[in-house]
């Protein structure tokens, strides 16, 4: 069976591309008349704590989302129209991240603090839902998946994609409490993310290798 979806895949590393490399131009040098000396310099950088927080979470968050659309589509063979205008809800939604992180930026150490979460955590409610939107309308149809694939592969990636949804949820709901709380459940979601998305990784290895 060929597989078909090469040009969506293409298209969406170029979005993904895109998107991470927006995320810099929240990074800004200081004036030079405005800094004397390396104190200045030093003072400036500290104060900036919350872009580089904003910039770390997003750029890293991003790649995860980046190598998990590689992965979920190493198990997609065919297209059709709702797979590819699903993948074009990811894409809108991931090139909007850099929004929400300027806001993060911005206005994570003041009185808005708790809204600009609200609004980064929501956004990612919105990504995992397209993600697992994604795979339900592929896997709902075993002809475009790739040959072989069991169903309980199939299981474990929807359980991959649906299990990160309650904890995005908790982030948002922290959020409005206490938000520092809420970025910390995203930072836990890269390491649930990596790691779990190489397990699956190494089952479908096994189940490819007891099919030959």
């Amino acid at each position: 069976m060929e597989k078909e979806t090469g040009r969506i895949e293409g298209f969406s590393d170029g979005v993904f591309a895109i998107a991470i490399t927006l995320l810099v131009l929240d990074l800004h040098v200081p004036e030079k008349d405005t800094i004397k000396n390396g104190s200045d310099l030093l003072i400036f950088l500290k104060n900036q704590w919350p872009v580089f927080m904003a910039f770390i979470l997003s750029f890293f968050s991003i790649f995860i989302m980046w190598v998990n659309h590689h992965k979920i589509f190493k198990q997609i063979y065919s297209r059709n129209s709702a797979i590819t205008f699903a993948n074009g809800l990811i894409l809108f939604l991931v090139s909007a991240v850099s929004y929400p992180t300027s806001l993060l930026a911005q206005y994570f150490d003041g009185e808005a603090s708790s809204v600009v979460v609200a609004i980064y955590t929501g956004i990612f409610v919105l990504i995992n839902l397209s993600y697992n939107l994604l795979w339900y309308l592929a896997s709902k149809n075993k002809e475009l998946l790739r040959p072989g694939i069991t169903d309980q592969a199939i299981r474990k990636i929807h359980n991959n994609y649906l299990y990160g949804l309650p904890i995005y949820v908790i982030a948002l709901l922290f959020s409005f409490w206490i938000p520092t709380v809420s970025l910390i459940f995203i930072l836990g979601l890269w390491i649930f993310w990596a790691v779990s998305s190489g397990k699956i990784e190494m089952h479908l290895k096994v189940v490819k290798k007891d099919l030959i």
